[in-house]
C-alpha cells in the first residue's frame, strides 16, 4: 500500500490547493472561468501543455507502442510537436486577441457573435460537448486504472475512478480556473519529470540495459516490429498528422487562451511546447516497446507502464511515479470538466436569460452544479466502457475536433464564410462520427488479428470501408482524413452559396481600430 499512500498524499496536497483558491475568488463568471483573465506566461504554459496532456499521452502512448511498435512516436508525437505550437501561435493568439477585446469567453461566443447566428451555434455548442464527453472519460478511466494496478489490485477499478473524480470535483467546484492553474504548476513539473526518472529507474533493473533489450527485439522476427515501422502502413501513419489539428478546437484549449494576460505568454509556450512533449511521450513509447518483449501476452497493453513501475522500481519511487501518471491525467481533467461547465453556464444557460434572471453569483452557482453532475456521468460511462484509452480518443475526440478545425479557421481568417458553412461542416462532422460508431460495432466480429490484412466491410462498395485490427478505414486512410477535408470543402461551398454577415460585423472583425476610426 506504499505507493498508493504517496498517490494519496498526492491527491490530497492537489485538493488543499483547490480549497486555497476558492479563498481568493470572486463571485463573477469572468473569474471562475477565466481567473479574471490575469493567466502569465509560464503558467500559462504549465496550463496549455497540461491541458492536453492526459491518460492517453502517458498511458494510451505507451500501450498503444506496446501493440503498434516505436513507430507510434512518429505518429503522433513528431506531428503533434510541429502542428500544435503552430496552432496555439496563429489561432491561439488571434482568440486572445479577440476574448480580450469583445469578452468572448467560449469559442461558441464568438461563432455566434462573428457569424450572427444564435441556434447555429447551439448546435456548434451540442457537438462540442458530445466529443469533449469521451475525453473526460478518458481521464477517469487512466486514473482509475493507475491506482488500480499500482495498487496491485488493492483498489478496485471503480475505487480509483471515483476517487479521481471527487478529487477533479472537489478543485474545480471551488477553486475554478485559478485552482485549476495553480494545481497545474504543481502537476506539469511532476509529470514533466516522470519520464526521464521512469526510464533511468528502470533501466537499472533490466538485465543487460535498454541497448541489449533492443537488439534482441530486432534480431527476433516475432518482435522485430516493434522497433519499426512494419505495423503500420503508410496511408495509416501519414493520416495521423492531421489529428494535432483537433488541439486548438479543444473548448478548453481554446478556453485557456482567453485567460491569458498578455500575448507574450503565447511566445514561451511555442518554444516549449515541442520540448516538453518530446519529455513525455518519447520514454513513454519507449518503455511500452520494451514491455511489450518483457510482458507478452497481456490482456491490457494501456497497463503495461505500470506493471513495469511496480516490478522495477522501489515501492516508494513507484508510488512517486504513480503520482506524476495521475497528474497528467487530472492536469487534463481538471480543464475539462471546467471546460464543460463554462460552455454550459455562458453558452446556454447565460444566453438563453440564465444571467439576466439570476445575476453573476447564480450564473457561478449553476456551474458549480453543472460540475457535479457532468462529473458523475463520466464516471458512470468509464466504469462500462472497455475500449483501449488510445483508440476511444483518436476515434471520437480528436478525430471529431480536427474536422472542426476548419470551421475555426474560417471564422478567424475568411470574412466571406457565412453560418451556413459553419453548419454544413457541423452536420457532416456529427454525421460522420455517428457513422464511424456504427460502422466500427458492425464490423467488430470481421476485425483482423495484428499483422493480417484489414478487412472489406461490404464487397460491394469495394475499400471504402475496411476493417482494421482496431480501425475503420476508407481506402486505408483512418475516418479524420475524409472527415477533415469534408468538412473544409462543405464549409467553401456553403458560405459562397449564401449570404455573408453583415457589414458592421465583417468590419469589427477584421479591420484595425485604426481602420475604424478612419471610416467614421
Amino acid at each position: 500500500m506504499i505507493p498508493v499512500i504517496v498517490v494519496g498524499i498526492y491527491l490530497l496536497v492537489i485538493a488543499i490547493i483547490g480549497s486555497v483558491a476558492f479563498r481568493q475568488s470572486k463571485a463573477s463568471t469572468e473569474d471562475f472561468f477565466l481567473a479574471g483573465r490575469t493567466v502569465g506566461s509560464m503558467v500559462f504554459f504549465l496550463s496549455i501543455f497540461a491541458t492536453n496532456m492526459t491518460a492517453f499521452a502517458i498511458l494510451g502512448s505507451s500501450g498503444q507502442a506496446y501493440r503498434q511498435g516505436i513507430g507510434i512516436y512518429g505518429l503522433m508525437a513528431a506531428s503533434s510537436g510541429f502542428l500544435i505550437p503552430l496552432t496555439i501561435f496563429f489561432i491561439g493568439t488571434r482568440l486572445w486577441a479577440i476574448g480580450k477585446r469583445f469578452g468572448h469567453q467560449t469559442q461558441v461566443a464568438f461563432f455566434r457573435d462573428r457569424w450572427e447566428c444564435s441556434g447555429i451555434g447551439t448546435v456548434i455548442f451540442i457537438l462540442s460537448v458530445v466529443m469533449l464527453v469521451p475525453y473526460m472519460i478518458i481521464s477517469i478511466m487512466g486514473g482509475g486504472r493507475v491506482l488500480h494496478d499500482i495498487s496491485g489490485g488493492m483498489v478496485s477499478y471503480w475505487a480509483g475512478c471515483l476517487v479521481v473524480a471527487l478529487v477533479v470535483t472537489v478543485n474545480v467546484f471551488f477553486g475554478g480556473m485559478r485552482g485549476t492553474v495553480w494545481v497545474n504548476i504543481f502537476q506539469t513539473i511532476l509529470f514533466l519529470l516522470f519520464g526521464v526518472v521512469a526510464l533511468a529507474v528502470i533501466s537499472q533493473h533490466l538485465p543487460g540495459g535498454f541497448g541489449e533489450r533492443i537488439a534482441s527485439m530486432s534480431a527476433d522476427t516475432k518482435t522485430s516490429f516493434l522497433v519499426t515501422r512494419e505495423r503500420m502502413p503508410e496511408r495509416y501513419f501519414w493520416s495521423y498528422t492531421l489529428i494535432p489539428l483537433s488541439s486548438i478546437m479543444f473548448p478548453h484549449m481554446a478556453i485557456m487562451c482567453f485567460a491569458a494576460r498578455q500575448v507574450t505568454a503565447f511566445k514561451r509556450t511555442v518554444v516549449l511546447y515541442p520540448l516538453a512533449i518530446m519529455a513525455i511521450w518519447l520514454p513513454c513509447v519507449f518503455l511500452g516497446v520494451i514491455g511489450a518483449h518483457l510482458y507478452p501476452g497481456m490482456k491490457n497493453p494501456d497497463g503495461i507502464l505500470l506493471r513495469m513501475l511496480t516490478e522495477n522500481a522501489p515501492v516508494w519511487l513507484a508510488g512517486i511515479l504513480g503520482a506524476g501518471i495521475i497528474s497528467a491525467v487530472m492536469g487534463s481533467d481538471t480543464h475539462q470538466v471546467l471546460a464543460v461547465s463554462t460552455m454550459f453556464t455562458k453558452d446556454l444557460f447565460g444566453h438563453y436569460g440564465g444571467k439576466e434572471k439570476y445575476g453573476e453569483k447564480g450564473s457561478v452557482h449553476f456551474a458549480r452544479g453543472f460540475i457535479v453532475v457532468v462529473t458523475a456521468i463520466a464516471y458512470v460511462v468509464a466504469l462500462v466502457t472497455p475500449e483501449s484509452i488510445f483508440e476511444l480518443a483518436v476515434r471520437f475526440a480528436f478525430s471529431g475536433f480536427a474536422a472542426m478545425a476548419p470551421v475555426m479557421v474560417a471564422a478567424l481568417f475568411w470574412k466571406r464564410s457565412t453560418k451556413y458553412g459553419a453548419l454544413a461542416s457541423t452536420l457532416w462532422v456529427a454525421l460522420c462520427l455517428a457513422a464511424v460508431w456504427w460502422l466500427q460495432n458492425y464490423s467488430n466480429a470481421m476485425a483482423p488479428k495484428p499483422g493480417q490484412a484489414a478487412a472489406v466491410i461490404f464487397p460491394a462498395l469495394g475499400h471504402l470501408f475496411d476493417r482494421s485490427t482496431a480501425n475503420v478505414t476508407s481506402y486505408g486512410f483512418l475516418p479524420v482524413v475524409p472527415m477533415v477535408f469534408g468538412s473544409a470543402i462543405l464549409m467553401i461551398v456553403f458560405s459562397l452559396a449564401t449570404r455573408p454577415p453583415s457589414t458592421e460585423t465583417i468590419r469589427k472583425y477584421f479591420e484595425t481600430t485604426q481602420a475604424r476610426k478612419d471610416a467614421a
